[in-house]
């Protein structure tokens, strides 16, 4: 991908650019919002990273200014102001996500590169596939080894989040505000009652297992 850093601590841009060019991406960065604006008009960024507060022209004024001119760039808003009212008012500008300072950078990577995706409708996947395991999410059906496998309404959720991160360790966190949509612990063993019953129905019946515990971390799906 192609980014833009729009950051005037030079220190910070510095050090995103690097961890960016370390994942593979091409950088260029602006220290101030009228540099950036410029840059971003150029064209051909997949996404812009832009700080709140920026000298010569703040960063929801450069975001606004490209909406208005038909830009529809996906951009990542980074701040040190995190209340609600703050988040609302940067993606009323026409930020994308909103990320507040301090954060881990392998959060802003990941929430970069969900950005690139999201612009790119050709990777909207309807069908998922993990070795003998096939998802068509437009059917709603489940199938392994040909043979299919009826699931209830938030197994299928399960099943897809495991099998788009298929071969990752997924945590339970992930799993509660993905799947459940919960932003806290429900201090319930509703994760393991549903995993224990996808388990019957992709394992089980098969010689392999495919669905694993990992001891202290979470669960991973792989191909047998």
């Amino acid at each position: 991908m192609r980014l833009l850093i729009i950051e005037d601590d030079k220190d910070v841009a510095s050090f995103m650019a690097r961890g960016m060019r370390e994942a593979g991406h091409v950088i260029d960065a602006a220290h101030d919002g009228e540099t950036g604006l410029e840059m971003a008009r150029d064209g051909g960024y997949d996404v812009l990273i832009v700080d709140r507060m920026l000298p010569r022209r703040d960063g929801l004024s450069v975001i606004e200014t490209l909406r208005g001119e038909g830009d529809r760039t996906p951009v990542l808003i980074l701040s040190a102001l995190g209340e609600v009212d703050d988040r609302v008012e940067g993606l009323k500008a026409g930020g994308d996500d909103y990320l507040v300072k301090p954060y881990a950078f392998a959060e802003l990577l990941a929430r970069v590169e969900v950005l690139a995706r999201r612009r790119d409708p050709d990777t909207v996947k309807t069908r998922l596939s993990v070795g003998g395991l096939e998802m068509d999410l437009l059917a709603r059906t489940v199938k392994r080894d040909g043979e299919e496998i009826l699931l209830q309404p938030r197994e299928f959720r399960l099943l897809e989040f495991l099998m788009r991160h298929a071969g990752q360790v997924v945590t339970r966190t992930m799993l509660l505000e993905k799947v459940w949509d919960y932003h806290f612990d429900p201090q319930t063993n509703v994760i393991d009652v549903h995993i224990s019953r996808l388990r019957s129905k992709i394992d089980k019946p098969f010689e392999a297992d495919m669905l694993h515990t990992v001891r202290g971390a979470g669960y991973r799906l792989s191909a047998p």
